[in-house]
This record gives structure tokens, sequence and C-alpha cells, in this order.
């Protein structure tokens, strides 16, 4: 039996995807590695244009010892955790009855309201930078890690509100009504039925959050400056001297501060699917 057109052309749908997929992956990898081949060269690498080349000696302990011993790595590090933990806390906690108020009761300005939390995510960070920052300066949270919690809370309650609303709005309303007839209080319904239905999707946003927030460079730099309040991604530039960029510790505290995302994703991976995927099939 000889091969279809439709069958010679699925053929060369699959040996086409199948050389893609590599190519892309490489292309993908190909920066993540350009850096930690870099967090283990010498200084003196960079210094002679040994930038691709195979590096001169192995400085593995040496760069990444230098990142935790001798810089302000670990503050770093420890400012980012409490700033975005407390975030995901936050915003997380807000949009949770925020959607649920949206998503479950019927009352006027019910749309308007969010529409004005959707509104906000399409707003330029650029506009926002100025006014923010006298914000924050004139309450007294400039160079703070409280202003920072504050700022993103305020700003990523809206994209939550929009994923916890529609999340909620797909759950059977007859769990909310039979509640109602039994005479469960409104809070009650709220805290023991419809919260632990919305696990997977906390999971999953929990995930999207700390992801953000912990790769927050914009406005890191914008409302800190200095090593008290300062996450870790505005803190690598501190590697840079006033004459010398550090390439090498640049890059070990780049590799370092990818991680906790990295780690959280992979322990949250089987909730975090499945929050994104609930209600795709029915």
């Amino acid at each position: 039996m000889f091969p279809t057109p439709i069958d010679k052309r699925s053929r060369g749908v699959q040996i086409t995807y199948q050389t893609l997929v590599p190519l892309a992956l490489i292309m993908w990898l190909l920066p993540l590695i350009a850096v930690a081949m870099f967090s283990i060269r010498p200084l003196a690498d960079f210094s002679n244009g040994n930038y691709w080349g195979m590096p001169s000696s192995f400085e593995f302990f040496t760069n990444y010892g230098k990142v935790f011993l001798e810089s302000d790595m670990p503050r770093y590090m420890w400012n980012s955790i409490l700033i975005t933990v407390p975030t995901v806390i936050g915003a997380v906690a807000l949009s949770c009855m925020t959607g649920f108020a949206l998503g479950i009761y019927r009352f006027r300005g019910n749309l308007l309201i969010f529409f004005m939390f959707i509104a906000g995510n399409f707003v330029p960070f650029q506009i926002l930078m100025v006014p923010v920052r006298d914000l924050t300066v004139s309450a007294g949270l400039y160079d703070t890690k409280l202003g920072l919690v504050l700022f993103h809370i305020a700003f990523q309650t809206g994209f939550c509100t929009l994923f916890m609303r529609n999340f909620i709005r797909a759950l059977p309303y007859e769990l909310i009504e039979a509640a109602r007839v039994e005479g469960v209080a409104e809070w009650r319904i709220f805290w023991y039925v419809v919260l632990p239905l919305m696990k997977p999707a906390i999971a999953a946003l929990a995930v999207l959050i700390f992801t953000f927030i912990w790769n927050d460079y914009f406005w890191a730099i914008v409302l800190t400056q200095g090593p008290d309040a300062q996450p870790v991604t505005a803190g690598i530039t501190s590697f840079n001297s006033q004459f010398v960029a550090q390439y090498h510790l640049m890059s070990a505290g780049s590799i370092v501060a990818a991680l906790p995302p990295v780690a959280m994703f992979f322990l949250m991976q089987r909730h975090f699917i499945a929050g994104l995927t609930l209600g795709a099939v029915k």
C-alpha cells in the first residue's frame, strides 16, 4: 500500500518538528550555559578576552565562595525572601477574598470593579515610576522592604483577582446555594466550602507570583538603593566595581539567585499544573 499525500505531509511535519525542537532547546539553553561557564572562570580570562574558549582554570569554589563569604549576597537573598514571601501571602489572600466577592455575589457595579482590577495590569511600569517613587518617599517607605512589599501587593492583586475570580466562577454554584439553604454564614461558605476547592489555583498563583516578585529588577532599583533593603536582583550589580566589571562573580550570583524560583517550581510542579489545567476538560 502506497503512502497517501496526507501521510507524506504528516511525516514531513514530524521530521521538521523533531529537528527544530532540539535546535530551539539549544538556543534557549545557550545563554544559561554561557552564564554557568562565566561563573567558573577566573577574572584573568575576561581581562585577556577569553570569553568563549576553555577556562584557563576552574574557579568554581573560589567564585561561589566569594559570592557567599565576601559579599552581601546572603543579605540580598534574605531581603528577597522577606520581600517575596509576604507579597505572595498578601496578594493571594486579598485576591481570594476579592475573587470570591466578585465571582459569587451579584450586585450593581460588580463588572465595573472587576474591570478596574484588570485595567491596572495594562498601565506601563514606566508611567508609574515617578509617582510611585514620590509616594514612597513622602510616606517614609522609600528604601525599605515594607514599601516594596506594599507596592508589589497592590500591583499584583489585580492580576491575582482576575485569576481567582474566573476560577471561582467555574465552580459549581449549587455548592454555595446548598450551604446557604443550610444556614451557613457567608464567611464559613468562603472558608469551608470555596477555599478548599481553590487549593490548586492558590498553588499555581503562588508559584507565578513568587517568580514574578523574585525576578523583579525594575522596581527593586527604583524603590531601593542600599543593601539593607535591596533584593538579590538589584544586589547583583554591586559586583561591578568602579573600574572593573566582575563578570565571573555576577554570573555566579545570577546562578545562585535563579535557584529559589526553580526549586519553588519543581516543589509545586504537580499543584501548579493541576491549577492551570483544572477546568480545561469537562
